[in-house]
């Protein structure tokens, strides 16, 4: 049995292009890795002006090289939190990516699979020689295997 998509005079929805399968898989684990980053560095730089901002109540105003000990101060809890957290969002990051790359591709290759299964059963459809029992059959078939709702097992 041949497997294609349905045939309708509408246009063909484009999924993801490649040479290896026929899609392009739009998860860029580059790209999730700077967005990890400058999501951390983000979250560090605000840690760190929070201490500068609650160490001005600390540091008074008319001590020598004030900016400088609240710079210093925010600097070191800003690279602190980077330092403690920013190699476990790495590999969070690393390995979510690399989660959702995987189901990229089985959803590509899942809605492939199907348009080619409903084009067979929509020439199956408008074959003559076919009876319409097997028409309904393969029809139905396929409408429970598309909702999930049976396990269809069928003998030789």
């Amino acid at each position: 049995m041949h497997i294609s998509a349905i045939n309708c005079n509408c246009s063909k929805p484009q999924y993801f292009t490649s040479n290896k399968n026929g899609y392009e898989n739009p998860i860029n684990r580059k790209s999730e890795r700077n967005l990890a980053i400058w999501g951390n560095t983000g979250v560090g730089v605000l840690l760190g002006a929070s201490a500068a901002g609650i160490g001005s109540f600390f540091i008074k105003e008319g001590s020598k090289n004030r900016a400088w000990k609240l710079g210093g101060i925010g600097a070191a809890i800003g690279l602190a939190y980077l330092a403690l957290t920013l190699p476990a969002k790495l590999y969070n990051t690393k390995v979510n990516a690399f989660a959702r790359e995987k189901e990229m591709d089985v959803f590509s290759r899942d809605k492939d699979l199907k348009s080619n299964i409903m084009e067979e059963v929509n020439k199956e459809v408008k074959d003559e020689n076919v009876s319409l029992d097997d028409k309904i059959n393969h029809y139905t078939s396929v409408q429970m295997a598309n909702n999930g709702n049976g396990l269809l097992v069928k003998g030789a």
